[in-house]
């Protein structure tokens, strides 16, 4: 008669089954890993802390996904790098908006996308001007007649 009875995982050590059907308790893979890892991807261990750390962004996607969707980019330089990197005179910043941080002395005749209201205020000021570039004309054909649309 036997006192102690040994525990199962002792027991089955080197069989394939552990004493199952070949069919049954199969395993259901890796859970996580180290660390934060697997956090939250299953039910609800950790959500709190994780949250409390990293805040709502750790969960889900943030931003544009999709590959074919482009943001569009505004190319922006402000007044004090415009008076830093040019001489006086024109200067061609066409595909540009212009900012009003910093000061400006030299008087300047700038070609520009758009401007701030704060940027035109201080060019007039120093005696300078802005000229902003409207977007081309294009001529599009319907039903024979040609029409012209300004695109934006």
């Amino acid at each position: 008669m036997k006192l102690k009875k040994r525990k199962k995982y002792s027991r089955m050590r080197g069989h394939r089954t552990c004493g199952y059907s070949a069919k049954l308790n199969k395993g259901k893979g890796s859970r996580g890993g180290m660390g934060m890892s697997g956090t939250g991807k299953r039910a609800d261990q950790k959500k709190s802390l994780v949250i409390k750390l990293y805040g709502n962004k750790y969960f889900g996607k943030q931003g544009i996904t999709s590959r074919k969707a482009k943001k569009k980019k505004i190319e922006v330089i402000n007044l004090e790098e415009i008076e830093n990197k040019f001489k006086e005179g024109q200067v061609d910043l066409s595909e540009y908006k212009i900012l009003g941080d910093g000061e400006i002395s030299k008087k300047f005749i700038i070609k520009a996308k758009a401007a701030s209201s704060s940027a035109v205020e201080k060019i007039k000021k120093a005696g300078g001007e802005i000229v902003i570039i409207k977007k081309e004309k294009t001529e599009k054909k319907k039903e024979g007649k040609t029409e012209k649309i300004e695109s934006k």
